[in-house]
C-alpha cells in the first residue's frame, strides 16, 4: 500500500507546531512569574527602607516620626507613589510604626 508523502508530513507538522506553542506558553509563564518576584522584592525593599528610616529617626531624635512626609523631608526617604502605596500607622512616638506597602497594580 502506497502512503502519500503529504499524509506522512502532517503529523510531524502538527507535533512541531504544538511543541513551539508549548515553549511559547512556558516562556510567557516564566516571564510573568519573574515579574511578580521582582515586584515582591521591590515591596519588601521599600518597606525595609521606611522602617530603617523610622528607626534612624528614633535613634537620632528620640521619637518615631509622626508621618512619612517627615521621613521624606528629614531623612531622604524617597517613595515612588506612582507604583506603591505606603500605609504608615503610628500609635505613639515611642512605639515603632506599622508599615504596609502595596503595589498600585494590585488595586
Amino acid at each position: 500500500m502506497y502512503v502519500d508523502r503529504k499524509h506522512r508530513l502532517w503529523p510531524w507538522l502538527i507535533l512541531t507546531a504544538a511543541a513551539v506553542l508549548a515553549v511559547l506558553i512556558l516562556w510567557q509563564l516564566a516571564a510573568a512569574a519573574s515579574g511578580r518576584d521582582m515586584e515582591e522584592e521591590s515591596i519588601a525593599a521599600l518597606r525595609e527602607a521606611v522602617e530603617r528610616s523610622a528607626r534612624q529617626c528614633y535613634v537620632v531624635e528620640g521619637f518615631y516620626p509622626p508621618s512619612l512626609e517627615y521621613l521624606e523631608e528629614n531623612y531622604g526617604l524617597q517613595i515612588n507613589t506612582d507604583e506603591f502605596r505606603v500605609y504608615y500607622d503610628i500609635f505613639a512616638s515611642n512605639i515603632a510604626p506599622a508599615v504596609q506597602v502595596l503595589s498600585r497594580q494590585q488595586e
